[in-house]
């Protein structure tokens, strides 16, 4: 689909060409630099305000509008990531990624039902660079190393290219980027099995709701840590839980004082997870992560702003410190 902008143009419009190709590009960059849907959306926004700006001979004479519009978003990226680390530290509790649905579970704007699939345009791809553990240990780096990072191992620019981004030389960022690997490698172990993961998260469920201590603390590694972000909105534990049986016993706490809550089996960035609904609301959203035959971490999202993929609401914040209720329909994996 093509359009002409001005009177007397014969050729077309660059720009919109430019926007249907490369929103989703942009998106799934954003996201993994950011670790945060809503911010991700606010830089395409503002990436293709930018090239609106200009005028159309301006347009025109870009060569790659795509090349173009990753540059840009490249650098609001890096700018954002730098001033994310201030705003981190007078965040309440622990900060945790905004976890993402599976395309078939993502909940629409208006609350009530998916969107329609066939439009991936706003929608992530979900690999092994967009699970919880990567994402957190991509938080873990410096600002210009996640992007070096991203950028060339993820997406695949040259360093040339992702110089042009970074703002340093090529050799500069070819440093950056093995700084970033070998972070990745002593943070992360080989994944079990998509079939173990799924088993233990189904079990960790089961015995979850049958409030079997027992079972959990088998299931979790006995060094085994939990993270919790409220946000300062919901309640929720502010500093990380230490040891298989202090996570057990906080879990059962938790069915012990919330007995309404349905826990249902759902995909968490790509990976098997769990989700806890009141009322038919998500207001839980747990990822796992399972390199061996025992969970070694778990990350529970409760912050309502970041949960609005699951709950149709976008950014639905809760002023009172409940719990937001904001939407229902999830379909639950099989």
């Amino acid at each position: 689909m093509t359009t002409t902008s001005e009177p007397g143009h014969d050729r077309p419009d660059p720009s919109l060409d430019a926007i249907m190709s490369e929103r989703r590009q942009l998106i799934n960059l954003a996201y993994r630099l950011l670790g945060s849907l809503a911010d991700a959306e606010d830089v395409v926004q503002e990436t293709y305000a930018r090239w609106y700006a200009m005028s159309r001979q301006q347009q025109e004479a870009i060569a790659s509008p795509g090349a173009w519009l990753t540059k840009v978003a490249g650098r609001i990226c890096l700018d954002l990531l730098g001033s994310a680390r201030a705003r981190r530290e007078s965040y309440v509790g622990e900060w945790i990624p905004e976890p993402l649905p599976d395309r078939a579970e993502w909940i629409d704007g208006r609350g009530g039902g998916t969107t329609d699939p066939a439009d991936p345009a706003d929608r992530i791809t979900l690999d092994e660079s967009v699970t919880m553990a990567f994402l957190v240990v991509l938080e873990s780096m410096t600002p210009a190393e996640r992007v070096a990072f991203v950028l060339h191992e993820v997406f695949r620019y040259s360093f040339a290219e992702v110089a042009d981004i970074v703002g340093r030389t090529p050799a500069a960022c070819r440093q950056l980027a093995s700084s970033a690997r070998r972070r990745i490698r002593a943070s992360q172990a080989l994944p079990a099995p998509a079939g173990l993961r799924a088993g233990l998260v189904r079990d960790f469920k089961q015995a979850w709701e049958a409030k079997d201590i027992d079972t959990l603390v088998g299931l979790l590694d006995p060094r085994a840590t939990m993270i919790a972000d409220g946000g300062g909105l919901v309640s929720a534990v502010l500093r990380p839980i230490e040891g298989g049986e202090q996570i057990a016993r906080y879990i059962i706490a938790i069915a012990d004082m919330a007995p309404g809550l349905t826990i249902l089996e759902r995909t968490v960035n790509g990976q098997p997870g769990l989700v806890a609904q009141r009322d038919g609301v998500t207001v839980t959203v747990a990822a796992f992560d399972v390199p061996g035959d025992r969970i070694t971490r778990i990350w529970a999202v409760r912050n309502p702003e970041k949960l609005w993929p699951w709950t149709g609401e976008p950014q639905a914040a809760s002023d009172s410190g409940h719990d937001a209720r904001h939407g229902e329909g999830e379909t639950t994996i099989t």
